[in-house]
């Protein structure tokens, strides 16, 4: 019989993910009625990868929109401004607004930024390797894996590349709130949000006034069907672009780093057949998983591994314990870059809110990987990894590095 087990409290994740925990969950409650500090009746923990993707795959039964998919409680008003965002909503409204943005991250549009991303991986390792030569090492989080897609966020968006600092600077603050380290609690990032929204708000006044050849003009800019986002449309979707496109990769590329130095046989795999860098970013991603949980509402009694869930009860799904499960994974706990096939959830579990970006995201990282393993013969630990303190995101918010050059 199961006992009393915690994946939710932050304190659980002080050490890394609790693994341990997430196995014994899948393996006896899947479907597990978890303490809520906030909710005296608690809430569902749904840890095994089938059960999170028939949620993602269900929106009409497990709801996006109805108390959102953020995990902790919030006011009516709060509630209220944050269904307005596209992550927080459910078909048909979150169809017509998901077929608009995604004419900025199509495939082939994502395929024209390889060369650019390219030049930046290069122009990021030059001064990475130069910092390590002089000083002995290099923090790899913010010289290594924040760079990238902070560039490129910028240059999809139109924003001068002198302000993408100002990008990162707010993101971390809106997400790293639980940390002391990185946020001022909640109030700092209520202030962090207000100013994105303001700096968003000015820039497509800007692209309004002066079109140019970018996502933000194509945002708001009629389609042959004469939609186009609103104002505050726009608003919220770049703020939900700032905060998806930086954290998650910057995220998966500094865990990807931390899992090849303690992995040095697949770091020198990598190095002998860098044509594996495409396998290995979904490696990355399944690994590291960036976005460890989301939550839903049900919206109606549905019964889920043999367990009732009720109408208007609180979900929240584990992506991070999905990607460890043993019924889908050979070996889940073995880092393995040339996993193939590999069906990991690190972008979500398919359904309308499968994640818009993952095209470019993968690209970023299989680049960086591919540039690393190239230039770099050897990476270890220069000091003790620092973890991010969130139940939400799988993040590192410190990582010295010693780098040898090939």
């Amino acid at each position: 019989m199961i006992g009393e087990v915690d994946v939710w409290s932050l304190s659980s994740y002080d050490e890394g993910i609790p693994h341990d925990v997430f196995t014994v969950l899948r393996n006896e409650a899947p479907v597990y009625r978890h303490a809520d500090p906030l909710l005296p009746a608690g809430h569902w923990a749904i840890t095994s990868h089938a059960d999170v993707q028939f949620i993602s795959r269900n929106p009409e039964i497990f709801s996006s929109h109805e108390k959102t998919c953020l995990l902790d409680e919030m006011t009516d008003d709060l509630i209220a401004q944050q269904q307005m965002m596209m992550i927080n909503l459910d078909p048909p409204d979150h169809s017509r607004l998901r077929a608009l943005v995604n004419r900025g991250f199509t495939p082939r549009m994502i395929g024209k930024l390889r060369e650019q991303l390219e030049v930046t991986c290069e122009g990021i390792l030059d001064r990475a390797l130069a910092k390590a030569k002089a000083t002995g090492s290099v923090e790899a989080v913010t010289e290594i894996a924040s760079d990238l897609p902070l560039v490129v966020i910028a240059d999809l968006m139109g924003v001068p590349q002198e302000d993408r600092h100002k990008l990162f600077d707010w993101s971390n603050r809106m997400v790293g709130s639980e940390d002391p380290d990185l946020g001022g609690g909640f109030d700092g990032a209520f202030e962090a949000t207000l100013e994105l929204y303001a700096y968003a708000h000015n820039l497509q006044a800007e692209k309004r006034a002066c079109p140019a050849d970018d996502i933000v003009t194509r945002f708001i800019t009629k389609d042959e069907d004469g939609n186009e986002l609103s104002d505050l449309e726009f608003d919220m979707f770049f703020l939900l672009l700032t905060v998806a496109g930086n954290e998650t990769t910057r995220n998966a590329i500094s865990g990807g780093i931390k899992a090849f130095i303690e992995h040095p046989d697949q770091w020198e795999r990598l190095r002998a057949d860098r044509s594996l860098a495409k396998t290995a970013a979904d490696e990355i991603v399944r690994w590291v998983t960036p976005v460890m949980d989301f939550r839903r509402t049900a919206m109606k009694d549905v019964e889920l591994g043999g367990v009732t869930i009720k109408a208007g009860d609180k979900v929240i799904i584990y992506y991070t314990s999905a990607n460890r499960d043993e019924s889908v994974f050979a070996d889940p706990f073995t880092f393995d870059i040339g996993r193939d096939p590999n069906p990991h959830l690190g972008f979500g579990g398919g359904g309308p809110h499968f994640c818009l970006g993952r095209h470019l995201a993968l690209l970023e990282i299989e680049i960086m990987f591919e540039s690393l393993a190239r230039r770099v013969e050897r990476l270890d630990f220069a000091g003790a990894p620092q973890r991010m303190r969130s139940h939400f995101l799988n993040g590192l918010k410190e990582l010295q590095i010693s780098l040898q050059p090939a």
